[in-house]
């Protein structure tokens, strides 16, 4: 089984657009969309929802207040003031680090679970989906997404399926780190701007950290091409391979617009020859 995880370093670079054209050509892999602070994979793939599972991140404090001696040893102690002057916990506060517990006498504070979010099982045109909703405001978005690889990851084996594709989130933290964990193959999705290329430097740093290969994809590469030469440079220096430089076309806006993918909306030869060197690269790994 192998996992391709497309990700990159900042937002808005075309990153959920070829995703969608890759299940769209993959014909039959696993899809998993890692982007749960903001997914929105399920807009171009319309899944219909077979199960729901839901998501809990941190614990929350609750006090019992019928064993509470009225110490505030919680109060005073809880650096989130997340305890209120009568006792109360403020559940939007509460980081779950469980000082509270630890400090309270008669074990009057205890840990409940937290709704933190919900995990999506569900079919698509091109094949399963997984993907999941954080809660606004949760903290826990590393957690959810290993969740979602690994439920992907029970299909795929169940099923029988020998590929997992996955949008993974944009930037460098922790929703990223746990898109990336056991992938076979990373593409990074850039553009030719200033920050694209200072993002691009970041996250693949970030791959590279865990031996993952890298390829990198230039979209957009007309609209700046000078731009475009220090990304081609700089992953020469890093012998890094790019998949292919796609120019601009209002016919990746069409196409998300009507709700489709792009090979379904014009079959973009480009796409489709990036798409068969990620497998020539992927069918090469050991």
């Amino acid at each position: 089984m192998r996992q391709l995880t497309v990700i990159s370093g900042k937002g808005g670079t075309g990153k959920t657009t070829l995703t969608g054209a890759f299940a769209a050509l993959a014909e039959g892999a696993v899809i998993a969309d890692c982007d749960v602070d903001a997914p929105d994979l399920h807009l171009i793939l319309h899944p219909e929802i077979k199960e729901e599972k839901k998501f809990s991140g941190m614990k929350l404090a609750s006090i019992n207040h019928e064993k509470c001696i009225n110490c505030r040893k919680c109060y005073e102690n809880c650096k989130f003031d997340a305890i209120t002057d009568d006792l109360r916990v403020n559940e939007l506060k509460c980081e779950g680090c469980g000082v509270c517990v630890y400090v309270c006498p008669v074990n009057a504070v205890e840990f409940k679970e937290r709704d933190s979010g919900i995990l999506y099982i569900s079919e698509t045109r091109f094949g399963p989906m997984v993907h999941a909703r954080l809660n606004i405001g949760e903290e826990t978005s590393g957690k959810l997404v290993s969740l979602v690889r690994s439920t992907a990851r029970e299909i795929a084996e169940k099923r029988k399926k020998d590929l997992i594709i996955i949008d993974g989130s944009p930037g460098i933290g922790c929703p990223v780190i746990a898109s990336l964990t056991d992938s076979d193959l990373a593409l990074i999705v850039t553009e030719p701007t200033l920050s694209g290329l200072h993002d691009l430097k970041r996250v693949y740093d970030v791959s590279k950290h865990f031996g993952i290969k890298t390829m990198v994809c230039i979209n957009k590469y007309d609209i700046n091409r000078e731009n475009s030469e220090k990304i081609e440079k700089f992953c020469m220096e890093n012998g890094i391979e790019i998949a292919g430089e796609i120019p601009y076309d209002p016919d990746f806006t069409k196409a998300m617009i009507e709700e489709k993918t792009i090979i379904e909306y014009n079959d973009n030869p480009l796409v489709r020859e990036i798409w068969e060197k990620i497998k020539e690269v992927m069918q090469s790994l050991s």
